[in-house]
């Protein structure tokens, strides 16, 4: 296994953050290789680690001065061995080939634990739509797919939305991929309601994540009523997940964007969380704003001079990082169980560093990682996919339904998989375990391509 980690690292030193997703699912499923040597044989750890296809373009795009601008645009089809290429695409300034990859490998065992047939990808560009006008975006958007779309498919790569791509980036990249293939596919996830989208697929990543911590909670014979939460970000996931604790009788006191965060220990309510709602989605505003309308609640802008992110340092019960990569690190771990969090349900994709998911773990705590936690979101793309399929739209109920009931079946997933491997309660070993296995065994199974 180190000999791989190492042929990683020397092909692509600069990738830490792939490394780091690699090095986190390799040790935890040392047990499997264990107990399997074929995997070893058929160099199974060599070629799940090695994406199926990297594509790299260059965006040409005119801004609304006439001006050309040039960003890169990526996609990363990472495993097919379950099913068609899943994942979303990621428009930030951060983009690179690390972070995709990195996202991709989450992607392929995150989608492997939903129980639908998907494989995993995760694509992108480093151009920002903050602060662009909705012209410049729908001409970035056009120019994105007009090279995406020789590589993507109902059947091949189903791209959804990720951190800078919603609803309205998802309407410009489908309008230009029906112009250019003139045909009207599911080929792209988080579409409109009015033309192929799927109830519940805006709330599916912030209600999963809450879904999957009443889970863990309810194995301790307890439930989120009357717990105080932490809540990173203040995007789609942040969002449904505080309507969704609000929702359970849980108690929110903490929202954040990427210049500081609020604290409002009177609790966000529903009210104050429709006055975000519209502060975020509609008027494209900063957080900073909430304590104008709520002037009892605190607003601290964000210090990078700071080895910790205060967010992390009040008292609660339960946290739930919902903002982007490694916002948690070993100094907010510990501040979090200092505090009194016992349970850590990741709504983002790999929010907490290596160091502060061992804190977690030696501390005992109920920690739910993002490829467990947050897969509600591509559970309900793939039922979008499968309603585009069949021409029809499901009523929010059953997709609700099926939802929690994936997120169920998640969890057990997990339980059962760290139990078989002789470490009860660790789910982390559990999700790597249970999603490494299938999509291995499906490898072997097709043979060496």
């Amino acid at each position: 296994m180190s000999d791989i980690v190492q042929l990683i690292k020397d092909k692509d030193p600069e990738q830490k953050e792939f490394h780091q997703a690699v090095i986190e699912v390799l040790e935890t499923v040392k047990p499997v290789l264990d107990r399997n040597p074929q995997y070893g044989k058929e160099n199974i750890l060599g070629r799940i680690t090695e994406p199926e296809r990297v594509i790299m373009f260059r965006v040409p795009w005119m801004d609304d001065t006439g001006q050309v601008q040039v960003n890169r645009g990526f996609r990363i089809e990472m495993n097919s061995a379950i099913g068609p290429y899943k994942g979303g695409l990621r428009f930030h300034p951060s983009v690179n080939l690390s972070i995709l990859k990195f996202l991709a490998f989450e992607q392929v065992f995150k989608n492997a634990l939903t129980t639908l047939p998907m494989g995993g990808g995760k694509g992108g560009s480093d151009f920002d739509p903050k602060g662009k006008s909705d012209h410049e975006v729908m001409r970035f958007c056009q120019s994105f797919m007009a090279e995406l779309f020789r590589h993507i498919g109902p059947n091949t790569d189903i791209p959804a939305g990720d951190i800078g791509v919603g609803g309205r980036e998802i309407g410009y990249m489908f309008g230009m991929y029906k112009k250019l293939r003139n045909e009207f596919t599911g080929v792209l996830t988080g579409k409109s309601l009015a033309w192929g989208g799927s109830l519940i697929r805006p709330e599916a990543t912030g209600y999963g994540c809450v879904y999957f911590a009443s889970e863990m909670l309810s194995v301790k014979n307890d439930t989120l009523q009357g717990k105080t939460c932490l809540v990173s970000g203040s995007g789609n996931v942040a969002q449904f997940t505080v309507e969704k604790i609000l929702e359970l009788g849980g108690k929110v006191i903490t929202l954040s964007d990427s210049a500081g965060y609020i604290y409002d220990e009177k609790g966000i309510d529903a009210d104050k969380l429709a006055f975000v709602m519209n502060l975020k989605n509609i008027q494209r505003g900063r957080i900073s704003e909430y304590v104008e309308k709520y002037p009892d609640a605190v607003y601290t802008p964000a210090d990078a001079a700071l080895d910790y992110n205060p967010l992390w340092n009040h008292q609660a019960n339960c946290a739930f990082p919902s903002a982007t990569q490694n916002e948690i690190n070993d100094t907010d771990a510990g501040n979090l169980i200092k505090n009194g969090v016992t349970l850590v349900a990741e709504g983002a994709n790999m929010p907490s560093t290596p160091e502060a998911v061992n804190i977690f773990l030696d501390n005992k705590i109920m920690y739910g990682p993002g490829k467990a936690a947050n897969a509600g979101g591509v559970a309900v793309s793939g039922l979008e996919m499968s309603q585009n399929s069949m021409r029809l739209n499901w009523p929010s109920e059953e997709v609700d339904n099926r939802l929690k009931g994936i997120m169920k079946s998640i969890h057990t997933s997990c339980v059962n998989a760290a139990d078989e491997y002789g470490q009860p309660g660790n789910y982390v070993a559990g999700a790597n375990i249970a999603g490494f296995v299938k999509v291995v065994n499906a490898m072997l199974d097709q043979g060496l391509v």
